[in-house]
């Protein structure tokens, strides 16, 4: 039987990919194991998927920042290797595919130990530390963004994000049911994700007035940042978060608001929609690189940060409702957005 090992986290954006491969990977026979750390989010969205063994491992957190835990993550990083080495040593896997994160570092250390092949994943427009460490180590480094790969060189392979196929499931119907619509006026989606979102939740909130004549906004605001006093507003209807129902919202969204994370950028642009992005400005800044990447290609609107209020949110979604026809027809034009049988095929290539 083929053996695979995963690995990957710190945030759901270097977990998800590897959640869309999973089912593929068990369909076509591999013994499917994953390496993360003890307390992550990896391991809250793995450990409990049906046929795939989850090991967890030591490992530090790689900063471009003071911290004073810079001097003994460096050990637990050494420790998190040695224990890869040894689960890998075991397992003698045909290949490991890295999200990145930084858990990834010991994972792909423990691998290149072992002269297991390794191949990689870049969701940003630039890599990251975890994956420039990492790169010397890998047979290919996929990337969703045609700028990574450049920066990569002969390594690198433009793939897209892989995506799961629950979100193409949607349907325009059980959307509109869900939020209570009649579907006679075009809707308004946002989706913030899990970082910096409340700065555009309170701002969207102060321009309902202007708004909801002319959209129905179905807004999923995050864990604890719902309204409760706007529950009753015509035209305005609010998810904490959502799952299941997550791909129908989608489908009978019009056009979207959001952040501008690489994960979120790959679905809108898979399902062809047209969006707003308020990128989050912070640490290596990728959300503003990603955001400018798809403006600069005609495949988005953007509106930094700063600019954001209750007055000018308003006339730049009223722009982006002009511009939608051109934005999708450039949308329809891409390749596959969808980097999942690319993916596939690079771990094909390469395992041993």
């Amino acid at each position: 039987m083929k053996r695979i090992v995963l690995t990957g986290g710190g945030t759901a954006g270097h977990v998800s990919p590897n959640q869309a491969l999973i089912p593929h990977l068990l369909q076509e026979g591999w013994d499917v194991h994953y390496i993360g750390t003890k307390n992550g989010i990896e391991r809250t969205l793995i450990e409990p998927m049906q046929g795939v063994t989850y090991h967890a491992v030591s490992s530090g957190k790689l900063r471009r920042y003071f911290d004073i835990k810079n001097f003994t993550d460096p050990f637990r990083v050494i420790a998190g290797a040695f224990q890869s080495l040894r689960i890998i040593h075991r397992l003698k896997p045909n290949i490991v595919f890295s999200k990145g994160g930084f858990v990834s570092v010991p994972v792909v250390f423990g691998a290149a130990l072992c002269r297991v092949p390794v191949v990689m994943h870049e969701s940003d427009i630039t890599p990251g530390l975890a994956n420039k460490l990492c790169k010397p180590f890998a047979k290919a480094v996929c990337t969703t963004f045609p700028e990574c790969a450049k920066l990569l060189g002969k390594k690198a392979v433009q793939s897209g994000t892989p995506l799961r196929e629950q979100i193409f499931s949607g349907n325009r119907e059980r959307g509109l049911k869900l939020a209570g619509f009649d579907g006679k006026k075009p809707v308004l989606m946002m989706i913030g994700g899990s970082l910096g979102a409340q700065s555009v939740n309170a701002v969207l909130r102060e321009a309902l007035p202007a708004l909801t004549p002319k959209f129905d906004i179905l807004h999923v605001c995050g864990k604890g940042n719902r309204a409760p006093d706007l529950d009753n507003t015509p035209g305005y209807r609010q998810f904490e978060y959502l799952s299941d129902e997550l791909p129908d919202a989608f489908a009978c969204a019009d056009i979207v608001l959001s952040r501008a994370g690489s994960n979120s950028l790959s679905e809108l642009m898979a399902l062809e929609k047209p969006a707003l992005l308020i990128p989050y400005h912070s640490g290596r800044g990728d959300q503003l690189l990603n955001a400018n990447s798809l403006k600069a290609r005609g495949l988005a609107h953007v509106m930094v940060q700063n600019d954001l209020n209750a007055q000018t949110l308003p006339p730049a979604i009223d722009a982006l409702w002009e511009d939608r026809d051109l934005i999708r027809q450039r949308l329809a034009a891409l390749p596959d957005a969808n980097g999942l049988n690319v993916v596939l095929d690079q771990i094909h290539k390469y395992q041993r």
